[in-house]
């Protein structure tokens, strides 16, 4: 199974919120990540233990460049983050060097995959439960 790593802690609460649905990485990754693809998201540092956070499936692999990106996209990536200057910079301290407008992206959706969809749905959008 595929592995999409995320490197930093600040995104396990958004990935196990459901706030964080996609991931922009450097470069022309479609070779590595497919749509319908099963992949095992996990946090942590390269030769360190990683938590394994959930199973997903990839919805969509795009390559564009930054300039393309839609606000959409980044928020996809970074709930915090709409605008492209955001988005450089995060990826320039992730990648330690200079990214531009120019530079080639690809943009990883995914969805977790949950043992019970309509109790994940049903929470999510705040149906069930008690009632008033």
């Amino acid at each position: 199974m595929q592995v999409l790593n995320f490197y930093s802690r600040i995104f396990a609460d958004q990935l196990k919120r459901g706030r964080k649905t996609a991931t922009i990485r450097l470069g022309d990754k479609s070779h590595k990540y497919r749509k319908n693809q099963l992949v095992l998201v996990t946090i942590g540092y390269q030769y360190s233990p990683r938590e394994r956070i959930f199973e997903a499936v990839i919805d969509q692999v795009e390559v564009k460049r930054v300039k393309e990106l839609s606000p959409r996209d980044i928020e996809h990536d970074n709930p915090e983050f709409r605008r492209h200057e955001e988005m450089i910079h995060f990826l320039e301290q992730i990648y330690g060097r200079a990214v531009t407008m120019e530079d080639e992206v690809t943009v990883v959706r995914f969805s977790q995959i949950v043992d019970s969809p309509s109790e994940f749905t049903d929470r999510k959008l705040g149906i069930g439960g008690a009632q008033n």
